[in-house]
């Protein structure tokens, strides 16, 4: 499953330089990725488990620069899930040309909160994490 969202560019989102200031790429995948759960799994239950989502890393590869009143689609998807781990591949493009102004790779662990270490993903998390797969 991939999930499409649109972010317009707006002026707090840039830099001295005139271009989007790399730390709201941040922000722009996070809230692809909220979007991309939303919905799909229910995070606030997980927390009443004791277990919550945790980004562990994030690779972004910047590709072109991104100006003032640009519309950025940013795709994000599955791409694996490990036993302990899971990677999502996203993706920000200008809307007018399909250009990519940034790729990114984010790894995520589900935490047990009593033992602050990354349980195994499997029964109704590996399940849940499933199905957001393609």
């Amino acid at each position: 499953m991939k999930n499409r969202i649109r972010i317009k560019v707006r002026g707090y989102h840039l830099d001295v330089y005139g271009h989007v200031n790399n730390a709201r790429y941040l922000e722009f995948l996070e809230e692809a990725r909220w979007s991309f759960i939303e919905g799909k799994i229910d995070l606030p239950r997980w927390k009443d488990l004791g277990f919550i989502f945790t980004v562990v890393k994030i690779t972004i590869n910047y590709r072109r620069a991104a100006s003032l009143g640009d519309i950025l689609d940013i795709d994000t998807r599955l791409e694996k899930l490990g036993a302990r781990s899971g990677v999502v591949r996203q993706e920000i493009t200008l809307a007018r040309t399909g250009g990519c102004v940034a790729d990114a790779e984010v790894v995520f662990v589900i935490v047990d909160v009593q033992t602050g270490k990354a349980v195994r993903l499997e029964g109704e998390i590996h399940t849940a994490l499933k199905s957001l797969a393609p």
